[in-house]
């Protein structure tokens, strides 16, 4: 049975790793997390409309501490939390203009992330926590400050 968190994202989709089928990890959320989701998957709806409701495909939301770690993500990387998503809108432009766009609403977002020109990481503040509003663009190596495309 399909459990939608909200009109267009379902916890399966927010959940889904090719790692964990792969390797046989756990991906299940705790109560705590399963709220952050539906929290996420709310956000991520106002996002679609503002994209003009085109579909957006995720690529990684939620990741069990056994997945990150297999995947090698971030120690403390808000997706363990159930409070990040990475994906596209190819319907909308590219990444970078993606990323652009959802900066400019006011989302209350703790990270926008313009990750290789090849996704928008879009994270969320803890609940109760103020949102820190950070832009940066990652191609490997440190990151940079803003929404930019890949240096020269």
């Amino acid at each position: 049975m399909v459990k939608k968190l909200s009109e267009h994202f379902t916890l399966e989709e927010l959940l889904f790793s090719q790692t964990a089928t792969r390797k046989k990890i756990d991906n299940t959320p705790t109560p705590e997390i399963l709220a952050n989701l539906a929290r996420l998957a709310g956000v991520l709806e106002v996002v679609r409309a503002e994209l003009g409701n085109v579909a957006i495909h995720v690529s990684s939301g939620y990741r069990s501490p056994a997945l990150n770690k297999a995947i090698g993500g971030a120690k403390h990387s808000r997706h363990m939390r159930g409070l990040a998503v990475d994906f596209t809108a190819p319907a909308f432009g590219t990444v970078l203009q993606t990323a652009r766009k959802i900066a400019s609403l006011d989302l209350g977002y703790d990270q926008i992330i313009h990750e290789f020109g090849r996704w928008v990481h879009l994270g969320l503040a803890e609940p109760g926590a103020k949102p820190q509003g950070e832009l940066l663009s990652y191609f490997g190596g440190d990151y940079l400050k803003g929404l930019i495309s890949k240096p020269a």
